[in-house]
């Protein structure tokens, strides 16, 4: 039972919302269903403004969702109450006190589903698992079977559990590519701008790099043509940072160069998860009928950047080469973490945590979009948006860059421009939300918007 008092200064739908939080929290299940607001009105003899108000907020801040003809039911109860906690954190001198981080690539902790991740754990993690021998060089099979299973269906990617390799992650990926061919191919093609770990780790691995312009269709695929690179690095479906998409007729011609030159493309599908208005375009792998596309994929944008789980889908002509060339290697993903992760797809969860985790952050790129537009009007012009984890944004006024940048660390924001992020020139800011809860958007927008507009020019 919920209790009200009548000299509470606080309001009583705030009230109602706080004791309704803490018993979703405590006591609530994912997907279980809410008292009706007519139940709530009768039982405690308050108004129907009053609940819907403490429900509305609830849906706000991501604790429930209303369905049709199901009523209000909790989507999100993975928050933890640190109130009566007595545990000290010093703060240290090394650590930045940064009051909004508007980095591109991060999830808030609280959309990762960590009951549910604990619950699946537990029951992973039986005597049928062998602590006691080596991983699969490639991953844990059926984890790959249900990869498989995954692509096929979302990606019309044309695979199987054989050709999928288990990494850790993005350069890990990238560097079995590099060790793959480091005896043969000396050249490396890109797009520009494009992604710096991609050329960081080719660099790395002596390989001589090509730039690539990009242009309104992708890749410039006549400039690609000039030159004598037979490996090609690529974001198709949704290209870094630009967010420009390879149209059909530009993707078959990339097909049929790699196929004339012998040469192979290396798909990144990055964050095609995270795309809120369209329906991801099918993968170019998925097209491709000469075995010429590496493709690579990540759970990292929609479930977690820290378990550091990556996989690349390598083309059948391919996996002896990786067997012979790696024969000594292991896989570097965490063998618990792989048995997770496979009940947690084959069980659905996976499936179902896309839908949540698209809702949540597509609030959030709406609500990053307004303020923008809001608060910075016409000095603003949007690069790119409708996916992923930032919009980009550039000023249509002269702008002091530096002291832009000056006035961030001195109000303790955090910045991201794309030049830190790319292999070129072109400049724009990412104004990342995922890290953000909905309820702190406008705060962060207001607080940036006031340096904005004091570093105009």
């Amino acid at each position: 039972m919920y209790k009200f008092e009548q000299n509470n200064k606080k309001p009583l739908y705030v009230q109602l919302y706080e004791q309704i939080k803490k018993d979703i929290i405590e006591n609530y299940k994912l997907d279980e269903k809410l008292p009706s607001i007519r139940k709530i009105m009768t039982t405690y003899n308050i108004s129907k403004n009053t609940v819907e108000a403490a429900y509305s907020q609830l849906v706000i801040e991501g604790y429930i969702e209303s369905f049709p003809k199901k009523g209000y039911l909790v989507i999100n109860n993975e928050f933890q109450n640190f109130e009566n906690s007595n545990i000290q954190i010093e703060k240290t001198t090394n650590k930045e006190d940064i009051l909004y981080d508007f980095f591109p690539a991060r999830l808030h902790k609280s959309t990762f589903p960590l009951k549910l991740w604990k619950r699946v754990y537990s029951k992973a993690i039986n005597e049928s698992v062998d602590l006691g021998m080596y991983l699969d060089k490639q991953g844990e099979y059926e984890l790959r079977v249900e990869i498989a299973k995954y692509l096929n269906h979302s990606r019309a990617v044309n695979c199987s559990a054989e050709q999928i390799i288990m990494t850790n992650g993005f350069a890990d990926s990238l560097s079995i590519i590099a060790m793959l061919f480091n005896n043969e191919i000396k050249n490396f093609s890109m797009e520009k701008p494009g992604y710096h770990v991609a050329r960081k780790v080719f660099l790395n691995h002596n390989y001589n790099i090509d730039d690539i312009s990009i242009n309104d269709e992708g890749i410039d695929i006549k400039k690609l043509k000039q030159n004598i690179s037979s490996l090609l690095y690529i974001t198709p479906s949704h290209q870094y940072p630009t967010g420009v998409t390879i149209p059909i007729s530009n993707r078959n011609s990339l097909l049929s160069w790699a196929k004339e030159t012998s040469s192979y493309i290396i798909e990144d599908d990055y964050d095609t998860e995270l795309s809120y208005f369209n329906k991801p375009i099918p993968s170019l792998q998925g097209l491709d009928t000469n075995d010429r596309v590496i493709y690579f994929g990540t759970f990292s944008k929609a479930l977690s950047p820290a378990l550091r789980v990556g996989y690349l889908v390598l083309p059948k002509q391919l996996i002896e080469k990786y067997k012979q060339k790696f024969m000594y290697h292991a896989c570097r993903v965490c063998l618990i973490t792989q048995k997770t992760l496979e009940l947690f797809i084959k069980e659905g969860f996976w499936d179902k945590h896309l839908r949540r985790i698209r809702t949540i952050n597509k609030k959030k790129h709406n609500l990053m979009k307004t303020h923008l537009l809001e608060k910075l009007g016409s000095t603003i012009k949007i690069e790119m948006q409708g996916g992923g984890l930032a919009i980009l944004i550039n000023p249509t006024v002269n702008l002091d860059w530096e002291k832009l940048e000056k006035l961030a660390q001195k109000k303790k924001i955090k910045l991201h421009y794309t030049k830190e992020r790319t292999n070129n020139d072109w400049q724009a800011l990412m104004m990342g939300f995922g890290g953000f809860k909905e309820e702190e958007i406008e705060k962060a927008v207001t607080a940036f918007s006031k340096i904005w507009f004091e570093s105009i020019s």
